[in-house]
This record gives structure tokens, sequence and C-alpha cells, in this order.
């Protein structure tokens, strides 16, 4: 285990702790439903509202058993696509998912099962299909939780992050693709979670395998403090306590094998909800993994919406990264740097909404042949999305 960076950590959680540091309030444990209600899980943002009366079956002394999900499609044009992903248009379904959950007594359950996409800024687009194989497969969240008081609980399966302000799936999302800090953190981890509240404080921990590497070498930790009913703030960090030599398409050598840390903060105030947050991570330099030197990113990002009714809200996202280190690239070479914009306007009525999106990402350093554009010379991206279907 590395103890410098266990201990480093452990340090800055404990002071965060000490001074009152916070969390998203979508990341605490939530009491179980009472009549027609909103389910808790999955987590999403304001920018779309889950069916507030979802299909349940009373199985007697095992409880009520909820299904809820999502079908939707997604249509996107973009121009200087990503090199080796050529095409401007195409449409797709962004979610054919079914969730199944338990949310009372001391055992408890969710199993979110279907098809998905998570289109993200600056990345090249996948179909639907060939991600869901190439990630989580068709069950990319399941876990059971264990309820033995309404302080505490424990979760064990495969689970969501606790790194970053924004979710995986469009729908839980004020936009609809991810942004360029997303694209640095775990989305999706197995492992073991245990949270514990205390009137405005919760505390998360887990032990993981970070970006879904099977290599339980991982630990995560969110703390969150409620100020006053406007305000709530966060920290996030994660870490590889050991070395890991998986690579693939959902776990990057150097991002898993490095630390990565979160400071937010979510106001709400009417219309309006603000969320800003800054990230940092690093990752080590090692020869045996093929990692020749060290790297690290900074970034911050503004997520705003304002909602004009309770039938229409429009949602935007800015952001900036940039890169540290000469030998190894994190975003579009060594030391390069991004920014975006995003705006995303939203209609829903009862179950079925519609939603657009306009984003513009502009490389503002990148390496020869890294960039946007068939040759990777192009220095910067629009893109445009519509997103439609149902939350039942």
């Amino acid at each position: 285990m590395n103890t410098t960076k266990f201990a480093c950590l452990t340090s800055v959680a404990s002071l965060v702790l000490a001074t009152a540091g916070a969390a998203r309030a979508e990341d605490q444990p939530a009491a179980a439903p009472a009549g027609p209600t909103a389910l808790s899980t999955p987590a999403m943002s304001s920018s779309l509202s889950a069916n507030a009366d979802p299909i349940s079956v009373d199985t007697g002394p095992f409880g009520k058993i909820y299904f809820s999900g999502q079908f939707t499609g997604l249509g996107t044009w973009q121009n200087n696509a990503v090199l080796g992903n050529n095409e401007k248009g195409k449409a797709d379904f962004s979610n054919a998912q079914i969730e199944i959950q338990k949310t009372d007594g001391v055992v408890q359950f969710y199993v979110q099962a279907g098809a998905y996409n998570f289109p993200s800024l600056g990345s090249a687009y996948v179909s639907s299909g060939r991600l869901t194989d190439e990630t989580f497969k068709l069950v990319p969240v399941a876990f059971l939780k264990i309820v033995p008081n309404a302080n505490f609980n424990i979760m064990i399966g495969k689970l969501p992050t606790l790194i970053g302000a924004e979710y995986t799936f469009t729908f839980q999302n004020l936009n609809i693709a991810r942004g360029l800090l997303w694209n640095q953190e775990p989305a999706i981890s197995r492992g073991v979670q245990v949270n514990y509240t205390n009137g405005p404080l919760t505390v998360s921990g887990s032990w993981n395998d970070g970006y879904y590497s099977d290599h339980y070498t991982s630990g995560s930790g969110l703390i969150s403090y409620v100020l006053n009913p406007k305000d709530t703030v966060a920290f996030a960090a994660s870490g590889n306590f050991d070395k890991t030599s998986t690579s693939r398409f959902v776990t990057p050598l150097a991002q898993n094998n490095g630390s990565i840390y979160n400071l937010l903060w979510t106001h709400t105030d009417g219309a309006w909800v603000i969320n800003p947050y800054l990230q940092y991570s690093t990752t080590p330099k090692d020869l045996s993994l093929g990692l020749p030197g060290s790297a690290s990113t900074f970034g911050g990002a503004v997520l705003v919406k304002y909602a004009f009714n309770p039938m229409f809200n429009l949602a935007g996202r800015a952001e900036y990264i940039s890169s540290s280190g000469s030998q190894v690239s994190l975003l579009y070479g060594p030391k390069s740097k991004a920014w975006s914009l995003t705006l995303t306007p939203t209609w829903q009525l009862k179950t079925f909404f519609v939603r657009g999106e306009l984003s513009y990402t502009k490389l503002d350093s990148a390496a020869p042949g890294a960039g946007f554009g068939t040759s990777g010379d192009k220095t910067d991206q629009t893109r445009a999305m519509l997103e439609t279907g149902f939350l039942f």
C-alpha cells in the first residue's frame, strides 16, 4: 500500500471534516418514500423530474418492490469529429433501462439494467450498443443495502462514484453530455460503501476497484455538510493505494493509478441552482506500468439551472481544465488545456420530456495530431444534441 498517499487522503479528509466541509445533497442517504413520491435512486439533478408515482408491488412479508425506468432517444450533430469518429450526425437511443428496488427494512436492494449512453464533450461519440458492451454491461449498477438504523447503512456491489458533480447517465444530469472534468473521474466502481448521517453532516467511504479495474486497491470518500437550507458544501477524494496494470476503454491506466480530489458547493435559491466545483488529479511515474513521468490536471466548472416554471428550465455549464507533465497525456497531449460552454433547455410534462443542447469546446493547447478533426489539427468543436423520451 502507498502509505504516503493514504496519509495525504486521510489528513485532507480530517481537515475538511473539522471545518465542516461538505457534499452534494443528492448523495445523502434518503429515507424510504411514503406514499406517491419520486424514488431517491437513481439520483437525479433538478433538470428532469423522476416519476412521482412509480409502479410498485406489495410482496407481503418481503415488503414493497418498486419499478421505474427510462426510455429515451438521442440525436447528435457535430463538426470536427474526433479522429476515428467521422460521423457528423447520428440518431441513437440514450437510455433503455429499468430499475428494481426495495427501499424499506433492514435488507434493501437496487438493480439498474438495460442499455445506455453517456456522451461527453471533446470525446468521440460511441454508439449505445457498443458503449454498453465496452463499459459496465447490461447491469451497470446493482447493490445490496444493509440498513440497521436511520443513520447508518452499508452498500455492496456495483456502485455509482462518490467523485464529481455530474452523474453518469444522461437523464440524471442538468446537461445531456458530460463535461471535460467528468472525463477525468471514475463513473462506477465495484466494492463496499458505508454511509453515516448525523443532522446536516453526511460521511461516505468506499473500498473499491477505482475505474472499474477489477482490482480492489482504491479508496474513496465524500464528506458533506448542509450549511443552511440553501447551501451545501462538499469534499470528495479517491486514490489507488497500490498499482494496477489494467488498461481498457473504461479503465484509463494513468488515472486508475492516480488520485483525484473535488471541492464542491451547491446553492439553491428559488428558481436558481448554482453548483461550482474545483477538481485536481495527479498520476504517478511508474516505468513498470509504462508511465514515464508524473502528470496532473486542475480544473473548475460552474453548473447553473434556472426554472422559468415547473415545466421549463434552462441549464448551463462552463468549465476549464489544464494538464501538467511532459511525458503523459491526460487531455489532448502533455500540457494541454481546454474549456467548454454548454446550454441545455428542458421541457417536461409528467413523465415525457424534450430537451436540446448546444455546446462549444475549445482547445487552448494541444499536441500535434491530438486535437479534433480527421487529422487531429482542429482546435474547436461545436455539438448540437436533442434528447426526448419517457421517465416511467
